[in-house]
């Protein structure tokens, strides 16, 4: 009886042992589960649209005919009046770095105004003079190809070079020549030619969808012409047109880009979840 007795206090002992050692021990924590969106890399490429506005400041070499071969030409000055311009396009974007568009451009009329003299040994003061007006428009037609260099803060600054043709209208023409009471005159003519252009700006991105950009371009034209030039008596003597030769244009751009597939793709940060 004895010895039972003493087995059954330690039967006891140990089933009142056992829950307080169990409740001293920390369950294993789970391994948390990580909820949360991954965001996905940004879109840059496909189609976008493009439309600009700007502002020419144009520039010709000389003028040029048969008539020049008589005497020594002096040019005094030969300019155009400033006119702006308005175009669009349509472009790919390939990656984040390259893009390239085909552009169509309205350049306005931009007054000319030109004086020459030039050396004749039958004239009183040994030279002549000639005044000249005319005004110039034009159609352009571009490939463009861009590499945009960054991001800064959604500022995006860019360089390119393009080719493509141009096509010179003149029109109004007229050489007056004072010391000699003479004029001449012009109809209206046209040329087209191998143009190409080199550009620079920067463009803000309002919006994935969205880039504003403002930029420089150089702009080389080619040869313009005028029509048959007459006296005023409305003969002519070689019958040939005025050439203008080598027009060039320092172009100022305010652009709008628009990429109608883009999507606002910014980073998600869900915060973690710790699950049990």
């Amino acid at each position: 009886m004895r010895t039972l007795g003493l087995l059954g206090c330690g039967m006891v002992s140990v089933s009142c042992a056992t829950p307080l050692r169990a409740a001293d021990l920390l369950p294993t924590a789970p391994v948390p589960e990580l909820r949360g969106t991954l965001a996905l890399g940004a879109e840059v490429s496909g189609f976008y649209l493009r439309g600009d506005i700007g502002f020419s400041n144009q520039s010709v070499e000389r003028l040029s005919n048969s008539l020049d071969a008589l005497g020594t030409i002096e040019k005094v000055n030969l300019a155009f009046a400033g006119a702006p311009f308005a175009g669009g396009g349509v472009g790919y974007r390939f990656n984040q770095w390259f893009r390239s568009d085909i552009t169509g451009e309205y350049r306005s009329a931009a007054a000319f105004t030109g004086l020459e003299r030039y050396r004749d040994a039958s004239l009183p003061l040994g030279y002549g003079t000639d005044e000249y007006t005319a005004s110039k428009r034009g159609l352009n037609l571009l490939l463009n190809g861009y590499v945009d260099i960054g991001n800064w803060y959604g500022l995006k600054p860019f360089v390119g070079a393009g080719v493509g043709a141009a096509r010179i209208t003149l029109e109004n023409f007229k050489d007056a020549n004072v010391v000699t009471q003479g004029l001449a005159y012009a109809k209206s003519g046209s040329k087209t030619n191998l143009a190409w252009a080199l550009h620079a700006g920067v463009g803000y991105e309002v919006s994935p969808s969205f880039t504003v950009e403002l930029a420089y371009r150089y702009l080389d034209l080619g040869d313009g012409r005028t029509g048959t030039v007459y006296n005023y008596a409305g003969q002519c003597g070689s019958c040939e047109a005025m050439i203008f030769k080598n027009v060039d244009s320092h172009d100022v751009k305010l652009g709008l880009r628009w990429s109608p597939g883009a999507s606002d793709v910014s980073t998600e940060h869900a915060p973690i979840v710790r699950r049990y």
